[in-house]
């Protein structure tokens, strides 16, 4: 992992840009006279890690007393995307205008992505559980359909928060069911892209024990700033 460039907020956080490999990331460290905790912090769909409304709830997050780190891994962000990946975004924003089926479409368009970007997510923690500022256990927040695969596959995320899931691949949706940690869900009941039934039905297929929804009125940008507070406090609880 190679620093390439770093500054001290005003609430005196610690904004450090990354690489490793080809791999891009962000880690934003509190001040703290021991390891903080890490959450891993995921936008939608391959949306970039400089994303405003990320880049505010990481800061905001590592404020809190957490270590927060984002990626921007295979064909997500900045990274080079593969034409079909691009023809598939085209699709699915024409049939989502239109009101046709989309499921075909996302899934050739989503599920590849998470293929792609769980290893690289892994590769990221490894790297990062090294640094001494950082201790875990480690949470995961942010989209859905990666989180799922993590949480399946990867045993040192011990909690973790999903935004909608309406639109998950079916994939994931089996997975659901293996994932067995904390989990706190959000969902915005006006989303006019994610379909409210189809993620009340991902919510009762996780196999988790301790399970929360979250639910505001308002479409998908309109989730109330106090649920990052929430957020935080739920973290608080599973990883410090």
């Amino acid at each position: 992992m190679h620093f390439t460039s770093e500054q001290r907020l005003d609430d005196g956080v610690l904004e450090r840009e990354f690489t490793l490999g080809e791999i891009p990331g962000t880690l934003w460290t509190p001040e703290s006279a021991v390891p903080a905790p890490l959450i891993l912090m995921a936008h939608n769909n391959g949306l970039p890690k400089a994303e405003p409304r990320l880049v505010a709830r990481a800061r905001l997050t590592a404020a809190y007393g957490f270590a927060v780190a984002t990626i921007d891994a295979a064909g997500c962000g900045e990274r080079p995307r593969s034409a079909a990946a691009e023809q598939a975004r085209a699709d699915l924003r024409r049939a989502m205008q239109a009101g046709e089926p989309v499921d075909e479409i996302f899934e050739s368009l989503v599920g590849p992505l998470v293929e792609n970007a769980v290893p690289e997510w892994q590769t990221a923690l490894d790297a990062l559980l090294e640094l001494p500022e950082i201790g875990g256990p480690v949470g995961y927040s942010g989209w859905t359909a990666l989180g799922i695969r993590l949480a399946a596959v990867e045993p040192r995320i011990a909690a973790a928060g999903f935004f909608a899931g309406g639109y998950v691949p079916l994939a994931q949706r089996e997975e659901a069911r293996q994932v067995t940690i904390p989990l706190l869900i959000l969902l915005q009941w006006d989303d006019e892209g994610n379909p409210r039934q189809r993620a009340l039905d991902l919510f009762d297929a996780f196999g988790s024990k301790e399970k929360t929804l979250h639910a505001n009125l308002g479409g998908h940008l309109g989730t109330p700033s106090f649920e990052r507070e929430d957020g935080d406090r739920f973290f608080g609880r599973h990883l410090k």
